[in-house]
């Protein structure tokens, strides 16, 4: 029996180029940048682990959109840097020094990580949550473990990339004849795709891309009363509680005497009507023409001084049953207890009977359904 040696892997196309490697890593880098510090910014917001201005009332909505929209257009970068580099995953010997090793013990976190986020990324997004962790809590571990890895894997190829940067564009040198491509022609196609993509799904808050995005989950003008909705009230099995007619609106805490309010004492109050976005993690936002009573007013009313609070909503099992608002939130005036909606009393989806609507908050602390507001 003759043991015959196993013929090693060539890799004949001239697009597994270092300078291609090294343009499509540099544009990761800025992607996964940007989806990174939008992406911590939305959660601390969302844990209150930072003071986050009211105004403008459009930064939210800028900022998670800014997060998806990056992350989106990082799928064909990603695929095709993985495509360009993969004949080094093969080659031998597996470690030549200690550099070499740093990068090599890079990778398993930093492809794993890079593709565990933009995975489950688009799966929030679409809303399909087909496993069992937590998803912000898992999507926020992995972004730190990926970043770590990329800084360090950055490090380690730093010389490679200036060398290969240094070398003449792709359109000055021959292509190989067994690429279909020249190298310019494959980084226009994979630009050209980051761009489609994209533009095919941020129409879901950029409003004049809305009849293009045709990938986009959630149109911004489809739902009761022109709004979309994340959660309904018949899934938050709340519909019981919200046309009980013994319902209230209590305002407790710091107070001398814990005062409730009904609907019809809502309504005789004094009333603001405004414009404010309402946009959520997944990436989607759209405008609403809310009216209700300021949070302030409110408190004025019951004697109580401008403090922070904390409202809670009749949605008994939810991680967001309660969200706070600050001092310098509740002075801002634009901070509604909303009744009315486009001109229309609240939907039950809408939270009916009154809901918090505020500047530039996510549409996760935007609580809906309250019945109650704490004076912090």
């Amino acid at each position: 029996m003759v043991l015959r040696a196993r013929p090693r892997l060539t890799f004949t196309s001239s697009l597994h180029d270092e300078r291609i490697a090294s343009i499509l890593g540099l544009a990761l880098g800025v992607s996964f940048s940007v989806c990174f510090l939008t992406g911590l910014t939305s959660h601390g917001i969302q844990h209150g682990w930072w003071l986050w201005p009211t105004r403008p009332v459009q930064l939210y909505r800028v900022t998670q959109g800014v997060h998806v929209a990056t992350g989106i257009a990082s799928i064909p970068l990603l695929l095709a840097k993985l495509w360009t580099v993969y004949p080094h995953f093969w080659a031998t010997p597996p470690v030549r020094n200690v550099a070499h090793a740093i990068e090599r013990a890079s990778l398993l976190p930093l492809v794993g990580g890079s593709l565990f986020m933009l995975v489950t990324g688009v799966q929030n997004i679409a809303r399909w949550y087909a496993w069992g962790f937590d998803f912000t809590s898992a999507h926020y571990a992995v972004a730190w473990i990926t970043m770590g890895a990329l800084v360090a894997h950055v490090g380690a190829k730093v010389h490679i990339v200036r060398r290969s940067l240094a070398r003449p564009s792709p359109a000055d040198e021959p292509s190989s004849p067994t690429s279909s491509l020249s190298r310019r022609g494959f980084l226009s196609t994979v630009a050209a795709g980051s761009a489609a993509l994209t533009i095919a799904t941020v129409g879901q808050t950029l409003r004049p891309l809305r009849a293009v995005s045709v990938l986009a989950p959630r149109d911004p003008e489809v739902g009761p009363q022109g709004l979309p909705v994340n959660k309904s009230a018949v899934s938050a099995d709340v519909i019981t509680a919200i046309h009980d007619p013994s319902w209230r609106l209590v305002v407790d805490g710091s107070v001398e005497h814990p005062l409730s309010f009904s609907l019809a004492d809502l309504r005789a109050m004094p009333m603001r009507e405004l414009e404010l976005p309402i946009a959520c993690v997944e990436g989607w936002s759209s405008t609403g023409r809310w009216r209700g009573v300021s949070v302030v007013d409110l408190l004025h009313h019951a004697g109580v001084p401008t403090s922070a609070v904390t409202v809670t909503s009749l949605q008994a099992h939810s991680r967001y049953r309660s969200s706070k608002l600050t001092r310098a939130e509740v002075a801002d005036r634009s901070a509604l207890l909303a009744l009315e909606l486009n001109g229309e009393p609240l939907a039950p989806d809408h939270g009916y009977p009154v809901r918090l609507i505020a500047p530039n908050r996510p549409g996760v602390l935007q609580t809906k359904w309250l019945e109650r507001v704490t004076v912090r």
